[in-house]
């Protein structure tokens, strides 16, 4: 989901896979695939721009799981000590 913001102030979530198109009139009017229509504050480019980083996120963090799929195995008999290294794994600093 990215965050929009109506021209009121209210900011909502919208799902950008269902977003067929995106005009500017000269408001930014986001038409979705079954018709719904919404209009925005922020224009066309910022729109993309948060379109295009949610999609990389989404892209970088499946990319995370696959590189660690140890952390998706099922909990075993574990003390806090490893419970508390595999969440230290998935907060790392290193991006």
């Amino acid at each position: 989901m990215i965050l929009v913001t109506r021209l009121n102030g209210a900011v909502f979530a919208l799902n950008p896979d269902l977003v067929e198109r995106a005009d500017c009139t000269p408001d930014t009017v986001i038409t979705l695939v079954d018709g719904t229509k919404y209009v925005i504050a922020e224009s066309v480019p910022e729109l993309i721009d948060s379109v295009r980083h949610y999609r990389a996120s989404l892209i970088a963090q499946a990319s995370r799981i696959e590189a660690e799929p140890a952390l998706l195995a099922e909990p075993g008999p574990t003390d806090d000590q490893t419970a508390a290294t595999n969440v230290l794994q998935l907060h790392r600093k290193d991006r």
